[in-house]
Formats: C-alpha cells, structure tokens, sequence
C-alpha cells in the first residue's frame, strides 16, 4: 500500500557568494549547520531519524560521502545510514526523490534530506601528466629515487587544473548554451535584466518582511564564532539602469546574458525533514505539504541543455492530470533569466507542445503574479546541490501562507536534466 510522504519543515544555511562569509568552511560543515537547524527548529528527536541524503556538485575527496560526514558531526546516530547524490543542479531535488523511495519502502520512518556546496572550498587539481607521475612515485624507495623523481620535474608539471565549467560532452558553457537558447527563442536582453530585477527586489522585499528569516538557520564557525544570518546575493538596490550597463558574459558581440541575469557561485546548504503521515501522527508533528508526484527528464545536449523543466512538467502535469491553472504557486530555479523565460515561452507555445512534447496544446501560461515571489536564484544564490531543498521549503511555506492547494517546482540541470514536483497542502 502506498504511503503519503509529508514535509514537516526545512531549514537552510544563510547563501553566500562564494568567496565570502564561507570561505573556511568545508561543504560537509554547511551540511551540518543545516541539519542542526532542522533539529533545533522541528524539536525532533535526533533519534528518530533514520536515513540523511545529501546531494552535491564540487566533491571533496575527503568527505567523499559528504552526508555522513554532515549528519554524524550534526548529532544524528551512527546508526542512520546515509548516502550522496549527485545530479548537477538537481542533486537536492534527487535526494528528496530518493528520500521519498527510502520511506516507501519502509527503511526508514524519517528522513533528512537536501543538499550542501561549498565552491569556496572547490578542489583545485594537479594536471593529468603530474598526476601520473605522482602516483608512480608512491613507489620510490631511498634518496636515490626520491632525486632522480624530482629531476623530472619541470615547470608546466605545477600548473593547476581548475575546476571545469563547460558541459563535458559538448564542451560548451552553460552562459553560451543561454545565450544560443535565448536567441532561439527570442528572449530579448531587457527581458532577461527586467527578471532580474524583479528577482532582486521580490528577495529584499521577503528579507524585510521577515520571511527568510524563517527559512534560514543562522551559522557561528570557528575559529572566530561570527554569526552569519543572512544571505548576501540579494541587492535591494538593483535597477534596470544600472544592470543594463553591463557587457555580455559569454558572447560578447551580441550576447544578452550578464553578470546581473545569471546566478552566481555560492556557498550553501538546505534540507527538509521528510516523514510518512503515519509517523507525523505518531510524533504529534504536523506536516506543511505533502509530496505528491515528481518527474524527471533528459534532453538533447547541443539543442535543449536549458530546456529540462518544460520537458519535466509536461510529463508530470500528463502523469497526474492536474493543469497549470490548476497550480497556486510556482517556484522554478533561476538558472539564468534567459533560460527561465526561455522555458514559459515553450510550455506556453502549441508549436513547441506539438513538434516536441507529443502533446496537442501547450503545457500552459505560468502567471508571474504566481512565480517565485520570495526571490530566487538569481537572487539568493545557487548552491548547486542545495537549491532543491530550498524549493521544496519555500513552496510549502507559500503554500500555507498563501493558502493555496497545488505548488509546482522545477529545475533544470547540466546534463540537459530537469526535474518537475508537485507538492500538496496539508
């Protein structure tokens, strides 16, 4: 029989721009101050918890399976399993999916879930031809060796590999894959810098009224304690005069995506406490939404890398038979704006829906009065494997605040992924 999953609550770490507030700190870290938020914040039993599931982007070799290394130092038993996903930037949105399985089966009766990054703290590599030679030298043995090993040596061997930012297969960044997909499909740069701002002031408006606050669990590292409470991305000050003025990231002669309408690297960890109904009942707890359905899908590289959430909620929009007007509130990661304008020119497209989706009228309109009206990624940031999280969050706190029924949230992925979910009030 089949059982109703519930999210209690979620927590997340203040989002910083990478190479500020966070700059000491490891990912698993960020990953425990925001489980122990969803502790002190829930009243849960650490004990309780019987699973964790981290998704995550930039590994550490050393904290390979960062969701244990987060969930043991965060206070929960050594008896809970715990695992990491990773999906480009859906790996949050996995792990909740995952999550959601672990509980049907009956593995677990709680789970944590959610995702942590640290670009921070992103390892920087040898290149391959000192990595070899690395390696063959675990087998010296004496002086002799040991100098003969560093007569090899030579200049280039010190030159560092950072960390790629192109799509492996294509070899292309996600900027100019945006930038190809928003001419495509006519998305104009005032469009795209007309979203960004509207992203910006929607954060500072919710950041003044107190609302993300309440999502957010103050950090206090060492060595010097200082209490970070707040994200840093946002500008309350951002305005169409002033963005406008930027040059083109990636194609420079003719390009429409900035500094301003792209997300930025940050740093950040968020997570949800994911139980069955039963269990809620049991616990005295009570849920904000249910987990209702989900969908992922896979796209062509070099044509749709950005197009994954049409492609997600068209098939789960199909598989529940709910439609967009039937949906109250709308949370979609801002990759870039070009690509979130890009995505509701297509799901709102018959040609699209026809030549592409194998549907006979498009997906739907998404209202903007509906769409993600706390701000975004655009604006809060995007921890890549923790921004999942924080969409499931705030499309259950809207939901009760704003009394509505249905949310839908997507996202798309390197990889040309996108993940689609529904959530249910309670």
């Amino acid at each position: 029989m089949s059982k109703r999953i519930v999210v209690i609550d979620g927590a997340r770490t203040p989002f910083l721009r990478s190479g500020t507030g966070y700059m000491d700190l490891m990912s698993y870290q960020l990953g425990l101050f925001a489980i122990r938020g969803l502790l002190n914040k829930t009243g849960i039993d650490p004990k309780e918890v019987g699973y964790v599931v981290l998704g995550t982007v930039i590994t550490n070799v050393k904290t390979s399976n960062v969701a244990r290394e987060a969930a043991l130092t965060a206070g929960i038993p050594n008896t809970a399993p715990c695992h990491t996903v990773t999906m480009a930037c859906i790996s949050a949105n996995q792990a909740i999916v995952t999550a959601m399985h672990v509980l049907q089966n009956g593995d677990a009766d709680v789970v944590i879930a959610g995702g942590t990054d640290c670009a921070s703290d992103a390892p920087i590599l040898f290149n391959k031809p000192m990595r070899k030679k690395l390696f063959k030298a675990q087998k010296l043995k004496g002086l002799a060796d040991s100098l003969k090993f560093v007569s090899t040596l030579r200049p280039v061997d010190f030159k560092p590999e950072a960390p790629a930012i192109a799509e492996f297969l294509t070899g292309k960044t996600m900027g100019l894959d945006c930038d190809i997909l928003a001419a495509r499909y006519g998305v104009t740069r005032q469009e795209q810098d007309e979203f960004a701002v509207r992203s910006h002031q929607l954060a500072a408006k919710a950041d003044a009224e107190g609302i993300l606050a309440y999502e957010i669990a103050p950090v206090e590292a060492a060595p010097k304690f200082k209490r970070i409470s707040k994200d840093n991305g946002f500008r309350a000050d951002t305005t169409m005069e002033k963005i406008s003025k930027l040059k083109p990231a990636f194609v420079k002669e003719g390009g429409t995506i900035t500094a301003a309408n792209a997300s930025f690297l940050t740093d950040g960890a968020a997570v949800v406490l994911l139980m069955t109904e039963d269990k809620a009942k049991e616990l005295g707890l009570t849920p904000k939404a249910y987990l209702h359905s989900y969908a992922f899908s896979g796209c062509d590289l070099k044509e749709e890398l950005l197009l994954g959430p049409t492609y997600a909620m068209s098939k789960l929009l199909a598989k529940t038979g709910i439609n967009i007007s039937d949906i109250d509130v709308f949370e979609f990661h801002e990759a870039f704006a070009g690509q979130i304008m890009a995505n509701l020119k297509c799901m709102a497209s018959d040609d699209f829906a026809k030549n592409k989706l194998g549907r006979d009228k498009a997906v739907g309109v998404v209202p903007m009065e509906k769409l993600n009206l706390w701000g975004g990624s655009l604006s809060l940031g995007h921890p890549f494997g923790a921004t999942g999280a924080r969409l499931v969050t705030t499309a259950a706190n809207r939901l009760a605040k704003e009394n509505g029924k249905y949310a839908l949230l997507s996202a798309c992925a390197a990889g040309a992924h996108g993940h689609a979910m529904i959530l249910e009030k309670y």
